[in-house]
């Protein structure tokens, strides 16, 4: 299985990044989060304090599965202005996920929801129609290449969502009742 990997940019959301790399590695898929800044210690939206895997720029991405946006603000706001970040998402051949403002402040603009269908934050719909998605009123909706949510209350299914694409859904279930979620 190949790598994955989560950015994270001062201001990230914490319960949408901390509970995917949990699903995630408790699946055994292999998720690395990766600091945009200089510095892996990087601060969530409630002040948080993590310290990330990697930095943007010790990354080797050829090959990756999933690259995952978490949302946050100014922490969605930080990671659509890192241009290497945007020219990555544009390239990329594998899966892109994406939660609460990132489909809307980071994917849209970069004209990968263009002609999908997405969730985003409530409010910020507007901005993920202006990049071409059809807005689906749902705290998650998964397609074969690209996952969005619509916030905090929905990491969970966010995170489940990704396991079941990538290693199907019985490990999905499996990952879920073991942390006693229906």
């Amino acid at each position: 299985m190949n790598s994955s990997y989560i950015f994270l940019a001062n201001g990230f959301e914490e319960i949408e990044a901390l509970t995917v790399i949990d699903v995630m590695r408790r699946a055994g898929m292999d998720v690395k989060s990766v600091s945009i800044h200089s510095d892996k210690k990087v601060t969530g939206a409630h002040g948080i304090e993590v310290t990330a895997d990697l930095t943007f720029k010790e990354c080797d991405f050829d090959g990756s599965e999933w690259l995952i946006t978490p949302g946050g603000m100014p922490g969605s706001t930080h990671l659509a202005a890192f241009s290497a970040l945007g020219d990555l998402l544009k390239v990329h051949k594998g899966k892109i996920a994406a939660i609460c403002a990132a489909p809307a402040v980071v994917l849209a603009p970069l004209g990968i929801l263009d002609g999908k269908e997405a969730t985003c934050y409530p409010g910020f719909e507007d901005a993920c129609k202006a990049g071409g998605a059809t807005m689906r009123n749902e705290p998650v909706v998964a397609l074969d290449r690209l996952i969005t949510a619509n916030g905090p209350a929905a990491a969970m299914k966010f995170a489940l969502a990704i396991v079941a694409n990538s290693m199907g859904e019985s490990v999905a279930t499996e990952v879920a009742a073991g942390m006693l979620c229906k």
